[in-house]
């Protein structure tokens, strides 16, 4: 959004600042176009060959046909059980500095 050619003056509060928002909410020229954003849905990951291979044994193993399908459900596995263990150790410091 522009402000049109303003003076550069004090800055504005909180409140000015909604008050001219909601002023120009209604006016299409107010506002650009719409920015549409996409999430790509692969992402190129390099391992060794030899760790490629024992991963491909595993996911057949599995019976998984796909090993990117059965490597990224190792790794989300992997990822929640680092997350929670993180978040463990930060309650834990935490419950330690309130003692």
């Amino acid at each position: 959004m522009t402000t049109g050619g303003k003076k550069k003056g004090r800055p504005l509060s909180e409140r000015e600042i909604d008050l001219e928002v909601e002023a120009t909410a209604n006016k299409p020229s107010c506002w650009e176009k719409p920015v549409r954003v996409r999430r790509s849905k692969l992402a190129a990951l390099s391992i060794p060959a030899d760790l490629a291979a024992r991963a491909t044994f595993l996911a057949r193993l599995h019976r998984e046909k796909h090993v990117e399908k059965w490597l990224a459900r190792i790794i989300r596995e992997r990822v929640e059980i680092e997350e929670d263990a993180f978040a463990e150790i930060k309650r834990s410091v935490a419950a330690n500095e309130i003692s």
